[in-house]
């Protein structure tokens, strides 16, 4: 028998679930065990397929839009927040809703409407057609948030006033990638307001700041997430920046080609915010299959944020009845 060639991981940490991902997750949770199946979801509660499919199996229902979710059953906002025309369709058919936005998605959302009112245009830093972005959006009227996803897109937007700006960023972007698109606004609109704290959150800064310190030093890195996570995307765009070119994005064990490894001997892994850890387990568990493992981990922050279940579901007399009125 062939002796196991050695491989060395590094496991970075932080990685995985973030506060607001765990909330959103536990919504979906404690709403099927206090009202019973099924609960309604509009879209994925997170990006990622493992954790949808472990709700499903609980009696979640995933669905694309409201008009899929029949009169009398509560209905979950997904934790990338929504635009303020769902809320509002789901109070006019009299729908028990919990909102699982994350709280600093919220936070971007107030700040948007508070430069609203102040009379200011809105430039959003993000990416079209993310779900964040869009319910970012959607907090304003048309045209009282300017998009911009690269330092180009700066050069081309057309504002109502150049003195009358503020940014707002969605919060899972690349830090390094968002300094320069940040800077470049800040060229061409000096008097743009600045958020009073940085919109991009601290799980994904403190996840790319521990792959910073792992991808410099491996052969590979390996990011689980899903293809449609952004905050797992730019997991893997810092890694490659950071001196790894042999970065990829896995969904699990099971997606991995480990005859293109074959030759490595130090690894890198870590997991987008959506991400459990059970699948970084079974990654490792697939690696001790076929190389001889050492792990270590490399800590560069330690998180201790928790976020509150919204009150319906910690209140003893629930705002919902499973007989569909509300209490």
């Amino acid at each position: 028998m062939t002796a196991k060639p050695p491989l060395t991981i590094l496991l970075a940490a932080p990685r995985g679930f973030c506060a607001g991902v765990d909330r959103a997750i536990q919504i979906v949770e404690v709403a099927l065990e206090r009202y019973g199946a099924p609960v309604y979801v509009r879209h994925e509660i997170v990006h990622n397929r493992f954790v949808v499919e472990s709700l499903e199996a609980l009696g979640a229902i995933f669905v694309d839009e409201l008009d899929e979710v029949p009169d009398g059953v509560p209905v979950v906002f997904s934790a990338h927040g929504v635009p303020k025309a769902v809320p509002a369709e789901a109070e006019r058919r009299g729908l028990f809703y919990l909102d699982a936005t994350c709280p600093l998605v919220s936070k971007v959302h107030r700040a948007a409407e508070r430069h609203h009112v102040e009379g200011r245009q809105v430039v959003l830093i993000g990416h079209a057609g993310h779900p964040e972005v869009v319910g970012t959006m959607g907090q304003l009227p048309p045209g009282a948030v300017v998009l911009v996803e690269t330092v180009e897109d700066v050069a081309r937007i057309e504002v109502e006033d150049p003195e009358n700006l503020a940014f707002a960023t969605q919060t899972t972007l690349s830090v390094d990638e968002t300094a320069g698109i940040l800077a470049a606004l800040q060229a061409r609109f000096p008097a743009i307001s600045s958020p009073r704290k940085e919109d991009i959150c601290y799980a994904t800064t403190n996840r790319q700041q521990a792959v910073k310190a792992i991808a410099p030093g491996v052969d590979a890195v390996l990011v689980l997430g899903a293809p449609n996570s952004s905050n797992s995307k730019r997991l893997v765009e810092v890694a490659k920046n950071a001196g790894c070119p042999r970065a990829q994005l896995v969904q699990r064990a099971a997606d991995i080609d480990w005859t293109a490894l074959s030759d490595i001997r130090r690894l890198g892994i870590t997991a987008g915010a959506s991400a459990p850890e059970v699948l970084v387990e079974e990654v490792i568990a697939a690696a001790k299959e076929r190389f001889q493992v050492s792990v270590e981990q490399v800590r560069t922050a330690t998180e201790d944020v928790v976020f509150k279940l919204p009150k319906a579901l910690t209140e003893e007399d629930g705002a919902f009845r499973k007989a569909g009125v509300d209490a």
